[in-house]
Formats: structure tokens, sequence, C-alpha cells
């Protein structure tokens, strides 16, 4: 039986995500910051390309990581102790989000943060629900991640580098210094072995909606965020965290 897509008019509602067909479940609507903000809430999220209508999905499985397990490679950790890169947060939102638009992705002709999603995600940013996490090089961006934070979740969004590991180690702070906030929740949306590679797996989306309901229900770090990481130690410990499990030699 094939389940219905719903087209989406003014209105700020959204059907139930159990209504999803192979996780689009709408389109239409618009990106005011009060929809984009009831879509994650919901455990929705805007996707799409140039020429398209706005297309909003409900994966399921998700593809989540809890911060606790974040994986660090060895290889990885050996940079991270090189300390390659100045880590920042929140300084340069929108060059993060150029970077993400112009990164290569495989198998994508273009991209989908075409100049309205970037107007929208601006807009949130502007209203402290956005943030950036950044690596810096000899007063450069090189790489970076950005994505949107609710209660005790954050949406992971796209990262890009333009020098070798600057978007690894600018995630790998990025979820140290979540995990440092007490926000365990990462939405990573779909499967991709490079987040898989970082401890993050696939859940039924009844579990992540259940896991979701969890964070909302704590407080939002609003506003512009500031890097509170301890850069000596994070890059003492190579980035991996005390519980994490790192990998095998």
């Amino acid at each position: 039986m094939e389940m219905p897509v719903f087209r989406l008019d003014d209105r700020l509602v959204f059907p139930p995500v159990h209504l999803a067909e192979d996780g689009l479940l709408a389109v239409g609507g618009d990106l005011r910051p009060e929809r984009l903000m009831l879509a994650y809430s919901k455990g929705i999220f805007p996707w799409y390309g140039e020429n398209l209508p706005i297309l909003w999905h409900s994966p399921d499985p998700r593809m989540i990581m809890t911060t606790p397990d974040l994986v660090v490679q060895r290889s990885l950790r050996k940079a991270i102790r090189r300390r390659p890169y100045e880590l920042r947060v929140d300084t340069a939102f929108s060059q993060v989000l150029d970077g993400c638009a112009a990164a290569p992705r495989p198998g994508q002709n273009g991209t989908w943060l075409i100049p309205e999603m970037k107007v929208a995600y601006e807009k949130l940013f502007e209203l402290g629900f956005a943030h950036s996490f950044e690596a810096w090089r000899e007063g450069e961006l090189v790489g970076g991640c950005y994505g949107v934070s609710l209660g005790a979740a954050f949406f992971g969004e796209s990262m890009f580098a333009r020098a070798s590991d600057a978007s690894k180690i600018a995630y790998t702070a990025c979820v140290n210094q979540l995990h440092q906030w007490g926000i365990g929740l990462v939405d990573c949306q779909v499967h991709t072995e490079h987040l898989e590679r970082f401890g993050a797996y696939e859940v039924p989306r009844l579990g992540y909606m259940e896991l979701l309901a969890v964070a909302l229900d704590q407080p939002t770090r609003r506003g512009r965020w500031q890097l509170e990481l301890d850069v000596d130690d994070f890059a003492a410990r190579g980035g991996a965290l005390g519980s994490a499990p790192e990998e095998a030699p």
C-alpha cells in the first residue's frame, strides 16, 4: 500500500512522521524559522535541490550518534595532537555555509544548500539556534561543520574541508564541546560511512523520536556560542572522550 505525500500550505503543521513514504513526508510550505524549528522538533528536516519544491523528510531508520560514544580513529588522534588548526565556534557561520555548499558530494550533482536554504539557516543563526564549528589556519577558514541546536539535541547538517582532516577535527571538537555542555544526541539524518566511522549508527525512527523527546525536555543553549573546550586537554586526548571506544592499534 502506498503512503501519501502531503502538500503543505501556510499553516504551521506537519503530518505525523510515521506517514513518511521512503522518508519523504511532505512538499511545499516555506523555510521561515518557525517552520524549521517545528520541523526539527518533530524529527523532520528539509532536503531538496534547485528547481524543486521544498521536500520534507523523516527517514526510517535514522542515523544518530550519542556524544559519549564518539570514536576517534588512531590517525585522526595523531593529527589532533599535532594541533594543526585553530578551533573557533560561531565566528564565520556564513562562510561555513558557503564551504559546505561548494564541497563536492560523491554521487551528487550540484548542492542541496541552495541560496534560499542558506538564507534560512542564516536566520536561525541570527536567532541563536544554528551554530558552526570551524578550523582555521593562518587566518583562513579551512574546514568546519554546522547544525541546529534544540534542547539536548544537535541536528548536524553538513561539513567541508579545504585542508587535510580539517572537517574531521572540527567535527570532533564539536562533539567534545556538545558532550561537555550535556548535549548528548547528535542527529546525523541518513547513513554515511564517514559518520559511521565516528561512531554514528542507525536506529528505527520510533526509537529516534523517543530519544528526541527526552532531549527536547532539556533547555536550549540559545545564542552565540563560544568555544569552552580546554584545547590543550582536547589535543592531549587526541579528541577522544574518556568513555569513548577508540580504534584498535
